[in-house]
Formats: structure tokens, sequence, C-alpha cells
């Protein structure tokens, strides 16, 4: 062999070697990953995104993927005329907007279930209405009256743990059920953030389309790969975050100060960004840890 076949196969073996820690401590521990944003309409970043989710699967790991579909609905509800209205980020979803949603959602789901399938591991996709997983209330933005959208009053994690024991991935789409058994919408992270704190998961990963946190998102020089809930909430109260990232940022603050061991925020466009960051030194995004932790 070659010295540069041989240097390859080297590396290979290091990164094997560096990964073999991480194996360790997080065998059959529970990951939920959120999976959404533009990894979502990419297919070869879809298949990356499984794949990974997959490799943790067969390592050892328990993972429990959330998926949202919003521009697929939005797609969707184009196509019968509607027109896709926002309120504070959240969907106004009438009645005819629920029944295109879960549709989607639907059609997504099984779609996931079947890539992971494909690569040998056995996969289940439910939504929130599966085995009461998902109670909710009518959630209201700035108390307007936004249509069909559940804010999450209570999770039942046992579905997701009857799956885990048989071995299976569960793939899980936001859709809920209130008191009277109407039919909710739910955002993603939302439901990500709940079912990691129901089921006391290790770690939460957030696939989003930025990089991770930055103090200011303009100045790529402010980066933070790591910070504690305490200075996530700092940042939060200091005004400092705002836009789409300060919901996704209090549920990661809330996540870990109801259990959740670490959560990450992750750049969903690049490829295997799961997988470096949970087996790697040095990590790709956002670490949020709990505040008894070395930054």
């Amino acid at each position: 062999m070659e010295q540069k076949e041989m240097d390859q196969v080297m590396q290979k073996a290091s990164v094997l070697i560096e990964a073999l820690p991480y194996i360790q401590k997080f065998n059959r521990k529970i990951i939920v990953v959120k999976y959404g944003g533009s990894a979502m309409s990419n297919e070869e970043l879809q298949r990356n995104v499984i794949k990974d989710v997959t490799l943790l699967k067969l390592v050892g790991f328990k993972p429990i993927i959330v998926h949202g579909g919003g521009k697929a609905i939005s797609k969707w509800v184009g196509k019968v005329g509607k027109e896709a209205r926002f309120v504070n980020g959240l969907r106004v979803t009438d009645e005819e907007t629920m029944e295109i949603a879960e549709m989607v959602l639907g059609r997504v789901n099984k779609n996931l279930v079947t890539m992971v399938e494909e690569l040998g591991v056995k996969a289940v996709g439910i939504s929130g209405k599966d085995g009461g997983l998902l109670k909710v209330d009518k959630k209201y933005a700035d108390g307007q009256d936004i249509g069909f959208v559940g804010d999450i009053k209570e999770v039942d994690p046992k579905v997701l743990y009857d799956l885990l024991e048989k071995d299976f991935l569960p793939i899980v789409a936001p859709v809920g059920l209130d008191d009277d058994f109407n039919t909710y919408n739910i955002n993603a992270d939302d439901a990500a953030c709940a079912i990691a704190k129901a089921v006391g998961a290790d770690k939460l990963v957030f696939l989003t389309d930025i990089e991770g946190l930055y103090k200011d998102i303009n100045d790529k020089s402010s980066f933070i790969s790591r910070l504690t809930a305490g200075q996530a909430e700092e940042l939060i109260n200091g005004g400092i975050i705002g836009g789409g990232m300060l919901p996704k940022l209090n549920n990661c603050t809330s996540a870990i100060r109801n259990g959740v061991n670490r959560v990450h925020i992750l750049d969903g466009r690049v490829p295997h960004c799961l997988l470096l960051e949970i087996f790697t030194n040095e990590g790709v995004g956002t670490a949020i840890i709990s505040d008894d932790e070395e930054v």
C-alpha cells in the first residue's frame, strides 16, 4: 500500500477512535432530532440527515425524529388557491388549511420512514394523535385567533417508549388533539422540545438554516459554539437575540431546565452536521449546556 493510501486509512481510523468515547457515553441514550428547514427541501441533504440518524441508531443511540413540513404545506395551500398567512411566525390555520397540513405532514412522515427503512432500520411514523402523544390547547398569537394551531399542554410518551423498546425508530409529525378531539397543527420546534422533556432525552438537536448562534448575526466573528442555559437567558433578556431565533432559544433553555442534558443548534444544510457535532471534539454548531457544566 502506498504512503498516501496508508495515510488515508489511518485518518479514517483516527476518526473512528475519536468517535469511540462519544459512542460509549451515549449508548442507549435518547436523542430527539427536530428536522425541518432547507434540509428537507433538498433530496441529497434529506438523505444525509436520515443516514446520520440511522447511524446513530446503529451505534446504540435511541433517536426520535420530530419533523416539520412548513414549506411543503405552503406549496399545497397555494395549489388550492389559498394564500399562506402568518402571525408572529405562526401559520394561520383554518379548517381547510388544517386538512391540507395533516395530509402533507403525513406524506412527509411516510417518505422519511421509507428512507430509514431503505437503510435497513425499522421505523414507525406517527403523529401526536397516536396514543394520545400530544394534547393541546388552542394557541393565540398576541390575543389573535389563528385557527387550529395548538399549544402543547401534555405529552404522554408511552407510545414512544413502546416503539423504542421494540427497537423501532419513531418519526413524529407535529399534529395533536385538544380535549374535544379537534385536530391542531403544532410548531415542530415546540413539539420536539416537549417530547425531549417528556422522555428525558440526553440530547435535543435542532437542524436549522443557520450555522448556530451569533451575538450579532451580521458579525461572523461573534459565533457562539457553546454557552450555558443561564448565559442564553441573559442574551434573551438583554434583547440581544431576536427574530426567529428567539423562540428556538427559549425552547433550548426550557429543555435544559427540564432535564435534557444538552441542546444543539446545527445548520442542516451542512452534510453530516449531526455526526460532526456529536462524534468530534470540535463540533460544528452551537451547544447549550446546563449551568453546572464548564463552557
